[in-house]
């Protein structure tokens, strides 16, 4: 019996190996769209505290500016009071003589507290 040979030039060779194709893109385009879409977060962050730092001086310029008028408006109050509290006393007392001895509006110095209560 004749012995059986491999044939001239071998065998063709045994592929062992998975031969998939590659899908989606690769690894270095996720990359770059992840640090793109980090550079936009961070873009924006800075945007937004830049923002909010805007805000925040506009807000303190405000006050600064709008604290003159409502001082202004507290003593017009202020003095309104201290006439009314003038013609409710002549009233009152007639023509004796004022318990204040001042002829001048003052500023009162004493403030009313609410969480203070006398038992």
């Amino acid at each position: 019996m004749p012995q059986d040979l491999p044939p001239v030039g071998g065998y063709e060779a045994i592929q062992y190996k998975r031969n998939l194709p590659a899908r989606g893109p690769q690894p270095v385009v996720w990359m770059m769209g992840v640090f793109a879409v980090m550079g936009y977060g961070w873009y924006k962050l800075a945007y937004g505290q830049r923002e909010k730092l805007e805000l925040a001086r506009e807000k303190m310029w405000s006050r600064i500016h709008l604290t003159p008028l409502l001082q202004a408006e507290e003593d017009r109050d202020q003095v309104r009071r201290w006439y009314a509290d003038q013609a409710r006393e002549k009233e009152l007392l007639g023509t004796q003589s004022s318990p204040i001895i001042a002829d001048r509006f003052v500023r009162p110095t004493i403030s009313y507290s609410p969480g203070l209560t006398k038992d």
